[in-house]
């Protein structure tokens, strides 16, 4: 329906499971300038499946990501949402994948999202901005931080991007934004993880005298309490 709104009257659909091609038979002609996609999260593929690439792996999500990089053009662009824990699980499937990605793209951004944003359980998701045909040197990091709760009723919306659209033009770092070498990456692991290193710690350790303090405090209120009690008995 949204397509025949749009002037779109016989769209070319087909209905298949896009990883049910193997990744070996895909030529020039079908591939693209840009992919903009949001893969499924959590979902298992059967083994017969994960025979079309060469990196094996159940994950959904993971197997996407390779179709996706496979059908870009040299100097295509993409624009993939998945979920954050994609930039650190230390399984081979995600350590390959990772490598693989790095080496034969161009992983210049990615946008670190609040929980909620594309789910309704609170999954953290970011989204992996990258050019095909050119090793990643650098990444540029942004950590989206809202004072509220995103959701079906609470969307993210174009205002809450705007920071994030005016520094990546340049890739400015801030308080919410930072670059990282992939010189510095250990490539044993290839972890990726959104660490900030602007972010304050929310929560200082005390000193061991002044939780003694509190703790004495809190005795002498509750011997107050007892010692009211046993009068009233």
């Amino acid at each position: 329906m949204n397509m025949i709104l749009h002037g779109i009257e016989t769209p070319n659909v087909i209905h298949t499971n896009t990883l049910s091609e193997n990744l070996a038979d895909i030529q020039e002609k079908d591939r693209y300038d840009i992919v903009l996609a949001n893969p499924p999260f959590g979902g298992k593929e059967r083994a017969e499946v994960q025979q079309n690439f060469p990196i094996k792996g159940g994950e959904t999500a993971y197997l996407f990501l390779q179709h996706f990089i496979k059908i870009l053009r040299a100097g295509g662009k993409a624009g993939i949402v998945i979920k954050n824990t994609f930039l650190s699980n230390a399984d081979n499937a995600s350590v390959s994948l990772r490598k693989h990605l790095l080496e034969s793209c161009n992983l210049h951004t990615i946008l670190d999202l609040p929980g909620g944003t594309f789910t309704g359980a609170g999954v953290k998701t970011v989204v992996l901005f990258f050019d095909k045909g050119t090793a990643t040197r650098k990444i540029w990091y942004y950590q989206l931080n809202l004072e509220r709760n995103l959701g079906k009723t609470n969307p993210l919306n174009e205002n809450d991007l705007a920071e994030f659209i005016q520094l990546q033009q340049t890739k400015a770092n801030s308080a919410n934004s930072w670059t990282i070498k992939l010189a510095d990456i250990d490539t044993t692991t290839y972890d990726l993880s959104v660490k900030n290193p602007n972010k304050k710690e929310e929560t200082a350790l005390r000193e061991p005298k002044q939780i003694l303090e509190e703790m004495k405090t809190l005795d002498e209120e509750t011997s107050d309490i007892l010692n009211s009690i046993m009068e009233m008995i």
